[in-house]
């Protein structure tokens, strides 16, 4: 099966695993995919990740993170930037989500970080998607 975007799916992937309070989810690796969910465990969405190697591309399983009583940490995921319509941002217009409280992930010429890094080394790049 192919599909077009790589980056929907990790998120849709994540996002379903995490309604249904799955313990871990397996993904196709790619090092994007790797940046993002690398992203996700340094701010604290998803507990750790490993790749399994399978002779082909592998496989990324993401073990998910839950609050007290199994609520979930990761309240929503959107992608942004489609294969279809490019969102980009300088580092001056960097969107800020939910004021602040949730993180955007954006794909810089200096690699894939959040919005504050980027703010930080004042570049903008291809605005991936929304966390929350």
């Amino acid at each position: 099966m192919q599909i077009t975007d790589t980056i929907a799916d990790l998120l849709t992937r994540i996002r379903n695993a995490s309604s249904a309070k799955h313990d871990s989810v397996e993904i196709p690796a790619s090092n994007m995919k790797k940046a993002i969910v690398q992203i996700l465990v340094d701010e604290g969405y998803v507990r750790n990740y490993t790749v399994i190697e399978d002779g082909k591309q592998g496989i990324i399983k993401v073990n998910l993170k839950y609050g007290e009583g199994k609520t979930t940490v990761i309240n929503g995921l959107r992608r942004v930037s489609k294969p279809g319509l490019r969102i980009y941002s300088n580092a001056e217009e960097l969107p800020k989500v939910m004021k602040g409280l949730g993180i955007a992930i954006i794909s810089t010429s200096k690699g894939v970080m959040t919005d504050r890094e980027a703010r930080k080394q004042n570049v903008g790049g291809e605005v991936l998607a929304f966390i929350w």
